[in-house]
C-alpha cells in the first residue's frame, strides 16, 4: 500500500465530474512509451518532476539513485518513490511514512508550476492552479 498522488495538465480534463473517466483511461498506461521518462510529458510537468525528484528520487528510471548512493544516505531509501509519467500526468506512489512531506512538497510545486493535483489517497480532492 502506498500514498498515491498525481499532478496533471489542468487542460487535459475539464472538471471534477469528468476526472474519474479520464483517470481510468490514464490507468491503462497504454500510451506506447516508457513511463519512467519525463521527456514525454508537458513542459510544466517536466519542471515539476525535476524539482520533486530532488527530495523524492525515483525508484526506477534514468534519475534513480545507485545502490551506492542509497547506502551512503540512511533516509534516501524511505524517500524513493514509484513514478509513472504520461503525456499529461505525473503519478507518484510514496511510502506512507512520507505522506505529509510528500503532500506538502507535491502541492507546493504544483502551484509553482501551474499544474493540477489529485489527492488520490486523501479522498480524491482535486486542486487546480
Amino acid at each position: 500500500m502506498a500514498y498515491d498522488i498525481l499532478a496533471f495538465d489542468p487542460g487535459s480534463v475539464t472538471d471534477d465530474a469528468d476526472f474519474p473517466v479520464w483517470w481510468d483511461k490514464q490507468l491503462e498506461w497504454s500510451e506506447g512509451h516508457s513511463y519512467d521518462d519525463a521527456s514525454v510529458t508537458t513542459p510544466a510537468l517536466k519542471e515539476f518532476y525535476k524539482e520533486l525528484i530532488q527530495t523524492f528520487p525515483p525508484m526506477n528510471g534514468p534519475h534513480s539513485p545507485t545502490n551506492e548512493e542509497i547506502g551512503a544516505n540512511a533516509d534516501l531509501e524511505d524517500r524513493l518513490t514509484d513514478y509513472s509519467i504520461g503525456t499529461t500526468v505525473v503519478y507518484g506512489a510514496f511510502a506512507w511514512s512520507q505522506d505529509a512531506m510528500a503532500r506538502l512538497l507535491f502541492t507546493s510545486l504544483a502551484a509553482k508550476h501551474g499544474v493540477a493535483v489529485a489527492l488520490v489517497s486523501d479522498g480524491g480532492a482535486i486542486l487546480r492552479p
